[in-house]
């Protein structure tokens, strides 16, 4: 909450958002990882299969930690992870805060998708094209 907070929105709007962002036990099924400063956590990102290609679920980084290269590793690591289960693409709800960090790691817009949390809420939508190895 406190990473999505960062782009300014106020507390109606981030507890319209609580549900969706709150990490369950179903979470915890798929490829997940949580970056943690010591005792600290700094970030946490999950990727899963949707049909030939990922879903990015969640991606976040603890405010603090922002600008210290945690983005970076764990939009590695989600590439990686895509990459393991096959997919070819990388696909991206994106914060529209967020999105120019996604543009800067080499994703692309490809459209929209309305929010699930908000009513009438666009969200951007990227599509991270993966480098398969050939065998």
């Amino acid at each position: 909450m406190r990473s999505k907070a960062y782009w300014g929105y106020d507390a109606a709007f981030l507890e319209a958002c609580r549900k969706e962002l709150t990490i369950t036990p179903d979470h915890i099924n798929s490829h997940l990882i949580i970056a943690d400063a010591g005792e600290v956590l700094a970030g946490v990102a999950q990727v899963a299969q949707l049909g030939p290609d990922a879903d990015l679920l969640l991606f976040f980084v603890d405010p603090p930690f922002i600008g210290q290269g945690i983005g970076k590793l764990l939009f590695d690591w989600s590439v990686q992870a895509s990459n393991q289960i096959g997919a070819r693409n990388l696909m991206i709800d994106a914060d529209p805060g967020a999105e120019g960090f996604y543009l800067n790691m080499g994703a692309r817009r490809t459209g929209e998708r309305a929010s699930s949390s908000i009513p009438g809420r666009m969200l951007p939508l990227l599509e991270y094209a993966l480098k398969r190895k050939k065998v």
